[in-house]
C-alpha cells in the first residue's frame, strides 16, 4: 500500500493531504533512476581504475607467463641461429671442398624476402617491434635451412657420383716422366718468345720431341677441335664435367675427334709445334668453373713428394714460355 502524504496548512490549522499529478511521479522515478545509474557508473569506473578483476589478474599472470616463454624462446632461436650458422661453415669449408665444389655464396644464404610488406600485419601494437623482428629472425633461419638442405642433396648426388667425379678430375701429367726434356715454363707473368713482352701465361710449358704421346688427363668429352696456323695451331678442349676442362695446345698431330669421349691415359695427340710456337712442346691449361687456375695443382697421381715439389719449384721461375 502506497504511503500517503500530507502537508500542515498554518491557515487552517490542520494538515491537507497531497495529491501528486502522473507526470509529478514519472518525473521523481525519472531523476531517481538517472542519479543511481549516475552513481553506479561512478563506482564502476572508479572499481575498474584501481581494483583489478579476477580475470583480469588471470590475464596479467598468463601474460607474464607469455612473456618469459618468448624470452626463452628467442635464446634457443639464437642457439639454432649459432648451430645453423656452424652447418653452414663445415658444408662450405668440408663437405662440398671433399668434392670441388664452390661454396655457396653468402647472398644466398642470407637473402631476404621480396614483395609486398609480410610483417604489415604486426604492426600498431605495443610490443609490434619485437614481434617484427622476431619474425624476420625466424624467416630467416627457415630461408637459410632450406638453401642448407638443397645444399646436402647437392652433396648427396655428389657422394654418389665420386667415383665418376675422381675418374674425370685432371690429375696426371699430359706428357709422361720418361719422355720430358724438361718444364720449359709454368703458369705466371711471363717473356712472350715472339713479342718480347711481360705476358701472363694461363698454363704449363711441356718440352719434349716432336711425336711424343699426349695423354688425357681424366675422364671427358672432347668438345673443341681445331687446327690453325696461329695461336693454339692443332688443339682441342676436353670437358671433364664438374666444372672442369683441360686444353691441349700446339699439337703435331690430333688422335682423337669432337664429341669423343676419352679416358684419363688415353692417348688424344703428339707433340708439335703448331700455331705459335717457337719450339716443340706442349701448352696444357686446366680450367675450373670457366677461370684458368695453375696446372701443377692436378699432377698429383704420378709424382712422388720430391718430384712434385720439384715440379713446383721449376714451375715457378719466371723464365721465357714457349707460345
Amino acid at each position: 500500500m502506497a504511503k500517503v502524504k500530507y502537508t500542515y496548512d498554518s491557515k487552517n490549522l490542520s494538515y491537507r493531504r497531497i495529491d501528486r499529478t502522473w507526470k509529478q511521479r514519472l518525473q521523481e522515478v525519472t531523476i531517481f533512476s538517472v542519479a543511481a545509474m549516475a552513481f553506479g557508473l561512478v563506482f564502476y569506473l572508479a572499481a575498474d581504475l584501481w581494483f583489478e578483476s579476477p580475470k583480469e589478474r588471470k590475464m596479467k599472470r598468463e601474460l607474464d607467463n607469455m612473456v618469459i616463454q618468448y624470452e626463452l624462446m628467442d635464446g634457443k632461436l639464437e642457439q639454432l641461429t649459432d648451430v645453423l650458422g656452424d652447418i653452414e661453415k663445415r658444408d662450405d669449408e668440408i663437405y662440398r671442398t671433399i668434392f670441388e665444389a664452390g661454396p655457396i655464396p653468402i647472398e644466398v644464404r642470407t637473402a631476404g624476402f621480396g614483395g609486398a610488406n609480410r610483417y604489415k600485419n604486426l604492426e600498431g601494437f605495443d610490443n609490434s617491434e619485437l614481434l617484427v623482428d622476431t619474425r624476420k629472425k625466424l624467416d630467416q633461419v627457415a630461408k637459410r635451412a632450406y638453401v642448407q638442405t638443397k645444399s646436402f642433396d647437392d652433396v648427396v648426388e655428389m657422394a654418389r657420383n665420386k667415383e665418376e667425379m675422381l675418374a674425370a678430375i685432371p690429375a696426371i701429367q699430359p706428357v709422361a716422366n720418361k719422355d720430358l726434356k724438361r718444364l720449359a715454363s709454368g703458369y705466371g707473368y711471363r717473356i712472350h718468345p715472339i713479342y718480347k713482352v711481360r705476358k701472363m701465361h694461363w698454363g704449363t710449358d711441356f718440352s719434349a720431341p716432336t711425336g711424343t704421346a699426349i695423354y688425357a688427363t681424366g675422364d671427358g668429352k672432347i668438345t673443341t677441335y681445331k687446327r690453325s696456323r696461329s695461336g693454339f695451331g692443332r688443339h682441342i678442349i676436353i670437358d671433364h664435367g664438374f666444372g672442369y676442362q683441360t686444353l691441349y695446345a700446339h699439337m703435331s698431330k690430333i688422335e682423337a675427334r669432337k664429341g669423343q669421349r676419352v679416358k684419363r691415359g688415353d692417348i688424344i695427340g703428339y707433340i708439335g709445334s703448331t700455331g705459335s710456337s717457337t719450339a716443340p712442346h706442349l701448352h696444357y691449361e686446366v680450367i675450373k668453373d670457366g677461370r684458368k687456375v695453375n696446372p701443377v695443382n692436378y699432377f698429383f697421381n704420378d709424382l712422388t713428394p720430391m718430384q712434385y715439389e720439384e715440379m713446383l719449384n721449376i714451375s715457378s721461375h719466371s723464365n721465357q714460355s714457349f707460345d
